[in-house]
C-alpha cells in the first residue's frame, strides 16, 4: 500500500483539476449573463460607436480660403460645423442651429451637385466667403471663442448631427437656402431682391425680430455723399427722394429722384445700409437714415429662428416657416452620387 499512496494521492489532484478548468473558463460568462451588465456594456458601447458615425463623413469639401489664398479639403462635418459656427452666434438656441446646420448642408449639397464654378480658383468648389458660406476652422474658432471653445463646439458639433444626412427640398430637388440676420418684421419675396422668383422664396411675417440686438440702425451721410453714391441731383429743400413702391415685405421697392427711378436694393448697396427698409431726413449737409432688419431679407431670418426656437418650435417647425411649401428629406443618394463622382 506504501507504494500506491503517491499514485492516489496525483490521482486526486488530476481530477480535482479537471473539475476546476470548466469551472474558471465558464465562470465569467456566467457572471455576465446573470447580471446582464456583459450585453448591456456592449450593447451600449455599440450604440454610443454607432452615433458618432455621421451620414456626411464620407464626402469632401475643396474650401478656398481667401485670406490664405490656398484650397482646404475638409471633411463635409467639419465643413458644416465651421459654416454654422461662422454663420450664427452658438449660444441661439438648439433648434434655431439645427435649423442653420439645415440650411448650411442644403447649399453645399446643391453646390456639389451643380458643379458650377461661380469665382472660385481652379480645384475648389466654395469660398469662405459671403460669396458662398462664411467657415472658419477649428483652429480659428479655438482662436475667437478662447476659454468658451469648449461649449460651443461641442453645441454646434451636436446641431450639425442632429441634422445628419438631411436637406431641404422642393418637389424633390435642394432649395436655394437662402438666409440673413434680421428682419423688419418680414421677409421678402425672392423677386422683390433678386432678379428670380422661387416659389418657396415667399415674404412671411417675422416678428420675433423686434427683440434681435440688430433690428434698428441709423446711418449717417453727407449730402454730397449720397448725391455722389447714387448719382442724383438734391434740391435745396427737405425733399429727398419719393417713394413710389413698396414690397411684399414692406421695404422700398422703388425711390423716384426726380425722374431718375433707383430700386430700394440699389440704394442700399450704394450706401452700405443695412436692410433696404429704410426712411430718412435731411438736417444740413447730412442725410440722417433709419433702417430696420439687418440683410437681405430673403429666407430665413436667424433672429427670427432663434426667437421660435425660444418659443418651443422645434427646426422643421423653424425651416417650414420661412421656407414655404417645402420637405425635410434625406440626402443619402445625393451624398453617394457626390462621392462616387469624385
Amino acid at each position: 500500500m506504501k507504494n500506491f499512496k503517491p499514485l492516489i494521492v496525483l490521482a486526486s489532484i488530476l481530477f480535482a483539476v479537471t473539475l476546476l478548468i470548466p469551472a474558471v473558463l465558464v465562470l465569467p460568462f456566467a457572471q455576465g449573463e446573470a447580471n446582464g451588465k456583459l450585453g448591456e456594456d456592449l450593447t451600449k458601447a455599440k450604440a454610443k460607436e454607432t452615433s458618432t458615425v455621421s451620414a456626411d463623413s464620407a464626402v469632401e469639401v475643396s474650401v478656398y480660403r481667401a485670406a490664405k489664398e490656398k484650397i482646404e479639403t475638409v471633411p463635409l462635418e467639419n465643413y458644416l460645423v465651421g459654416v454654422v459656427a461662422a454663420e450664427m452666434p452658438a449660444d441661439f438656441k438648439e433648434e434655431a442651429l439645427k435649423a442653420q446646420a439645415l440650411t448650411a448642408r442644403t447649399y453645399i449639397v446643391e453646390r456639389l451637385r451643380s458643379k458650377k464654378p461661380l469665382g472660385v480658383p481652379k480645384g475648389a468648389e466654395v469660398t469662405d466667403t459671403q460669396m458662398h458660406q462664411v467657415y472658419k476652422s477649428d483652429d480659428e474658432l479655438k482662436r475667437e471663442w478662447g476659454m468658451d471653445y469648449s461649449w460651443k463646439k461641442k453645441k454646434v458639433l451636436e446641431a450639425v448631427r442632429a441634422t445628419s444626412g438631411q436637406i431641404i427640398t422642393y418637389k424633390g430637388e435642394p432649395i436655394d437656402a437662402s438666409f440673413f440676420s434680421t428682419s423688419n418684421g418680414y421677409t421678402e419675396n425672392s423677386e422683390d431682391y433678386w432678379p428670380d422668383a422661387y416659389p418657396y422664396l415667399r415674404s412671411v411675417a417675422s416678428p420675433w425680430d423686434k427683440n434681435s440686438p440688430k433690428f434698428y440702425n441709423q446711418q449717417v451721410v453727407s449730402v454730397a455723399q449720397f448725391q455722389a453714391k447714387l448719382g442724383v441731383q438734391l434740391g435745396s429743400g427737405s425733399t429727398i427722394g419719393k417713394i413710389i413702391d413698396r414690397t411684399a415685405g414692406h421695404r422700398v421697392g422703388k425711390v423716384d429722384f426726380n425722374g431718375k427711378i433707383l430700386t430700394g436694393k440699389d440704394i442700399r448697396d450704394k450706401l452700405d445700409l443695412k436692410s433696404s427698409d429704410f426712411t430718412w431726413s435731411r438736417k444740413g449737409d447730412n442725410i440722417i437714415i433709419a433702417t430696420k432688419g439687418f440683410g437681405h431679407g430673403v429666407g430665413m431670418s436667424q433672429y427670427g429662428a432663434n426667437g421660435m426656437a425660444a418659443e418651443g418650435k422645434d427646426y422643421k417647425q423653424i425651416v417650414k416657416h420661412y421656407y414655404q411649401g417645402v420637405q425635410i428629406t434625406s440626402a443619402q443618394n445625393m451624398l453617394a452620387t457626390i462621392t462616387a463622382a469624385k
